[in-house]
This record gives C-alpha cells, sequence and structure tokens, in this order.
C-alpha cells in the first residue's frame, strides 16, 4: 500500500518541476504559463529507503523491491476555481481523488517568471486555495443536504448520520475553517471519509525556494513554517530547480552534487517522510534471498491486516507472524543469527506491526 498525493498550487510556482523531480521524467511539461499542465500527470515512484538496502545485503537477496508512492500533478488553480473559473471543476474532482495535498507555494523571487497575482507572498497563496476547497466544499455540502431531506423525513439512519456529519462540516466552513478541524468520533470514522470533502485531506506545505536557501530556507519558508504550525499542518523546505537537478544524474553524481550544495539529503526524501507523517503510514519489510521488499502500511495495523496487503489470502488464512525487529536483524546479521539468539517472535492476530519489522507470515490456503 502507497498513498496518493495530489500536487496543487497557483499557476507557475513550481508544481511540474517538482513533479519532473519526483517522477525522474519531462513528463509534466513546466513551462511559464498558466494551465500549462492540462490533464493531471500521475507519476508512481519508488520510496527510497536504506533499511531495505542494508537487508538485502545481509539476507544476500537478489532483488530489491521498494514500496511505492504515487504524485499527481494536478493543473494551476486560480481565484475562482470553485466557480469554474480557469479549470476549477475539473482539477478539484482530481483533488477529491488523492489522499493528501502537497501545497506547493512559491517562496522565491524571480522577475522572469510571472505570478499570476503579481506579487509573491506564499502565506497569501496558501488561503487563496483554501478558500476556494472551502467553497466547493460548501457548495456540494448544500446540493447534498437537499437530496437527504426525504430519506432524513424517512428515518434513513445512513441519511440521519451523513447529514448531521454534512452540517457539522458546513458549520466550521461557514466560520471560515476547513472541515478536518472537526472533530469525528470512531463510529462516524468511516461515513465523514466517504463524504469525501476536500478540506478533510491533510496537507503539506512543500515550500519551493531559491537554490541558495534550499538547506534552511528563508524569510518566505519561515512565514510558511508558522502558519503551518498554527493550523497544526505539516510543511517541508525544498528547491525544486535543484530536485530537477538531481533527478538526472546517476546515484554517485547525485551525492556529490548534494555535499556541493552543503545538503544532507534530497528533498524528495524529506517530502516522502514528511508525506509518511501526515498519513500515519509506517514500512514493515520481508526479506530472503529471492528478494528484499518493502511495504507500507498505516500506524497501528495489526499483523493479518499487514499481511494481506501482500495477498488477501495471507489475510483469510493468517496462523502467526514470525517477526524480527530492524535493529536485532541488522545488529545480529540476519534472520538465522536472530533466531538462534531468541529475537524472532511468533505473533498472533492481535499482533500490531511496527515500523522496520522483518516478517515471514505463516497462513492456510
Amino acid at each position: 500500500m502507497g498513498f496518493k498525493m495530489g500536487i496543487v498550487g497557483l499557476p507557475n510556482v513550481g508544481k511540474s518541476t517538482l513533479f519532473n523531480a519526483l517522477t525522474r521524467t519531462a513528463a509534466a511539461q513546466a513551462a511559464n504559463f498558466p494551465f500549462c499542465t492540462i490533464e493531471p500527470n500521475v507519476g508512481d515512484v519508488a520510496v527510497p529507503d536504506a533499511r531495505l538496502d542494508t537487508l538485502a545485503r545481509i539476507a544476500g537477496s537478489k532483488q530489491i523491491i521498494p514500496t511505492r508512492m504515487t504524485f499527481v500533478d494536478i493543473a494551476g488553480l486560480v481565484k475562482g476555481a470553485s466557480k469554474g473559473e480557469g479549470l476549477g471543476n475539473q482539477f478539484l474532482a482530481n483533488i477529491r481523488e488523492c489522499d493528501a495535498i502537497a501545497h506547493v507555494l512559491r517562496c522565491f523571487e524571480d522577475d522572469d517568471i510571472t505570478h499570476v497575482e503579481g506579487r509573491v507572498d506564499p502565506v497569501e497563496d496558501a488561503a487563496v486555495i483554501e478558500t476556494e476547497l472551502m467553497l466547493a466544499d460548501l457548495e456540494s455540502i448544500e446540493k447534498r443536504l437537499a437530496g437527504l431531506v426525504r430519506k432524513v423525513r424517512g428515518g434513513d439512519k445512513e441519511a440521519v448520520q451523513q447529514e448531521r456529519l454534512l452540517k457539522a462540516a458546513q458549520e466550521v466552513l461557514e466560520d471560515g475553517r476547513p472541515a478536518r478541524v472537526v472533530a469525528v468520533d470512531a463510529d462516524d470514522a468511516k461515513a465523514w471519509r466517504m463524504l469525501q470533502l476536500l478540506t478533510t485531506k491533510p496537507v503539506l506545505y512543500v515550500c519551493n525556494v531559491e537554490e541558495d536557501s534550499a538547506g534552511a530556507g528563508n524569510s518566505q519558508s519561515a512565514r510558511v513554517a508558522e502558519m503551518a504550525a498554527a493550523q497544526g499542518n505539516s510543511h517541508v523546505v525544498i528547491s525544486a530547480r535543484i530536485e530537477e537537478e538531481i533527478s538526472q544524474l546517476e546515484a554517485e553524481e547525485a551525492e556529490m552534487f548534494l555535499s556541493e550544495m552543503g545538503l544532507d539529503e534530497a528533498g524528495l526524501d524529506r517530502l516522502i517522510r514528511a508525506g509518511y507523517a501526515l498519513l500515519h503510514l509506517q514500512t514493515y519489510f520481508t526479506v530472503g534471498p529471492k528478494e528484499a521488499r518493502a511495504w507500507t502500511i498505516p500506524e497501528g495495523t495489526s499483523a493479518p491486516k499487514a499481511a494481506g496487503v501482500i495477498h488477501g489470502d495471507f489475510e483469510r488464512g493468517f496462523i502467526r507472524a514470525e517477526t524480527i525487529a530492524y535493529d536485532d536483524f541488522v545488529a545480529l546479521g540476519g534472520e538465522q543469527p536472530a533466531k538462534e539468539a531468541g529475537k524472532m517472535r511468533a505473533e498472533g492476530k492481535s499482533y500490531v506491526v511496527k515500523d522496520g519489522d522483518v516478517l515471514h507470515f505463516l497462513f492456510n490456503t
């Protein structure tokens, strides 16, 4: 399991450049004019994880298969998108299909790149997009509430629940706040997700800075960091231009380039980690002579559910999971030494998988 993150923002903030870097392709046309991205570009990319390489080396695995994540480059929204301005309606629908939003904000000055609003103010840009998403949600809620009236009068329990949740969202939206601030009980969680409101999606602000500020950020990204903290959202600082350059280099050249720029790692790695944290995801591994493979699951996933990510039969016929913690596997030099040292555990259906667990599932066919 990976996740789908939509890259959104005003035109000419660096969305397509970032997408090119993420997917290591030039599939998304990066051009200095609005709406150069007409159809959403979808890129499925490997998630870098040094732990997987270490496990493969110890186990002598012939193949390394990382887990994957999907990025969707969605064309630039503009003020009025909720009413269909620009290419608004189409792209609001694209956002609805994503699990999270990577909101790219322009935090650099460049007279050669036109800003659609004629100024550089990432906090105001964020407000423009958030407002359009809130307006779109309000319009959607009004239509849905009107369509539920008859069922609610008839006592339909599902309709009554939907009406209650929609009105809760409507209240905060009319107060100028996104629907994600609504406190939702566990009993309502599934129905709440099914509403697919745009402003319930978690947001990661991506501060696109000039090359010299790629490490520590700048005054504009500092403003975004303050805004994100106040909202309870996350942010990450990236130079999309640097990331695009790195994406065209071989691994050794990329490391040298990063070192010369004074950077410890590529922005992609920071972005993925931030995305994982945003959606409360984690990784477990399966390791053997044939392959070492990473799998993504939500935090709190039980062993049978984790097995089901590999194949439904693994979950249905689950017997137990032979489990070795990553640190034990590495420190002791592999599965057999870990087993001999008593570090392999047999875990049952109630076991909650930990990040980095090396697992082998036993199941009935």
